[in-house]
């Protein structure tokens, strides 16, 4: 095993499993915090800030980690707007919740429906004709399009609900344009993650329950990744796989650090 100097780690399905606790992630996480290990819980999730993460966290799987403990796919969102500005107060649209419209806004960019600089779409549980109106007219106008994540559904009590993926694939249809996207699986969540986190690629690796988006995230970022049996995808799925996962875990308490 390689003595990696930071953890990029998943949440549902790695951390706990919808509201069921998962002990070994507590321990897992209470042993990086022992050993003062730097970790980044990186997630598709774009609707909850920072601090609604660690509440979730602390109240309902006895984890008590930091707000700058976690890095969603509205935070790599800003960072990457960040990089390609052009102007003080540059203009967005947003179709999303009020976590990633605070992320955003929080960065000196202003609300406007008419030819902003951007779009970004994420989830929106409050999805209207409207939103998705303003969203296709402005980008078939020339604003840049920037999906948060491409994750077709998410898992709720009803079951398995429509996700960001779906609502940016409407507008996508709607507008011919391939929109930039930010969330796992695609690479730069985890390359702007690890410029959050300040360390080399080889020295950090990512741990998730899903070959398709944690996985995969890797890969396409070049880091190491470290897949852990507790979720999502089974050993007989990952065998058929052409890219191996650089490790195989069946329980966070077989991984030593």
């Amino acid at each position: 095993m390689t003595n990696y100097k930071g953890y990029f780690i998943d949440l549902d399905g790695t951390v706990y499993a919808g509201k069921k606790r998962i002990p070994a992630a507590k321990r897992f996480i209470e042993r990086l915090q022992k050993a003062n290990i730097p970790f980044l819980f990186v997630t598709n999730n774009s609707t909850q800030l920072p601090r609604d993460v660690v509440k979730n966290l602390a109240d309902n799987h006895d984890i008590h980690v930091k707000p700058e403990n976690v890095y969603t796919s509205g935070m790599a969102t800003v960072d990457y707007m960040n990089e390609h500005r052009s102007g003080d107060t540059p203009s967005v649209y947003i179709v999303g919740e009020m976590g990633l419209k605070q992320v955003i806004l929080a960065n000196d960019y202003h609300l406007e429906a008419d030819h902003p600089d951007y779009v970004v779409v994420g989830l929106d549980s409050d999805l209207t004709y409207e939103k998705l109106s303003e969203a296709v007219l402005a980008i078939r106008s020339g604003s840049t399009f920037i999906g948060t994540n491409p994750d077709t559904n998410i898992p709720k009590e009803r079951g398995m609900m429509p996700g960001a993926g779906s609502v940016v694939k409407l507008v996508e249809y709607a507008t011919q344009v391939e929109p930039i996207m930010i969330g796992k699986p695609k690479a730069r969540i985890i390359e702007s993650a690890i410029k959050k986190i300040g360390l080399e690629q080889s020295d950090v690796v990512m741990v998730g329950d899903n070959y398709n988006t944690d996985i995969k995230a890797g890969i396409n970022a070049g880091v190491d990744t470290l897949l852990v049996y507790t979720g999502l995808s089974t050993k007989q799925q990952v065998a058929k796989e052409s890219v191996q996962p650089t490790h195989q875990i069946d329980s966070l308490d077989d991984w030593r650090l």
